[in-house]
């Protein structure tokens, strides 16, 4: 299946930006279903037990491909939305910074986690979520992606972490 179909290039989102919008994508059954089937196929035998993924689309991914592969899912959010005691960690953007939080009792010593995002852009939100990982006593299994942005470079801040993505753009 050619996945580019589904995806809907929004020219200009914000001057000069093009916004890849997958909701075409999550819209058709079928696609949706392709896209989670085959990030499951890629990391059937990764030895992950639990998923990491990143608000909002992130979470589009992640939790079904944890359902998939019948392990955990772990939601990693900005700075005050989870309920219980978290840990934190803020990154480098292009453009500032920004943090993300995650539970502290999600990620235990000795879990191998799978990351897992919509999109790889310039890297730093899923560094981020490898640093959580890391500073929690977990190991990064493998990353995982929809769509990767290749022109912007972002597969240099995986810190030599194996990722695959479904689509290069």
């Amino acid at each position: 299946m050619n996945l580019r179909e589904y995806i809907r290039d929004v020219l200009d989102f914000k001057p000069g930006i093009t916004f890849f919008d997958i909701t075409p994508l999550l819209a058709d059954p079928n696609a949706f279903r392709y896209a989670i089937d085959a990030l499951a196929e890629r990391y059937q035998d990764c030895g992950a037990n639990k998923i990491v993924a990143a608000e909002a689309r992130g979470f589009l991914f992640g939790a079904p491909l944890a359902y998939k592969m019948n392990i955990g899912f772990i939601p990693v959010r900005k700075p005050g939305k989870l309920p219980y005691k978290t840990a934190e960690v803020t990154y480098e953007l292009e453009y500032g910074t920004d943090s993300l939080q995650m539970h502290v009792d999600a990620v235990k010593p000795g879990d191998n986690v799978l990351i897992i995002d919509d999109l790889l852009a310039t890297g730093g939100t899923t560094n981020g979520m490898i640093q959580l990982v890391r500073n929690a006593g977990g190991s990064v299994a493998g990353i995982g992606f929809l769509i990767e942005l290749g022109f912007l470079d972002g597969h240099s801040k995986l810190e030599g972490i194996p990722h695959e993505y479904l689509l290069k753009l």
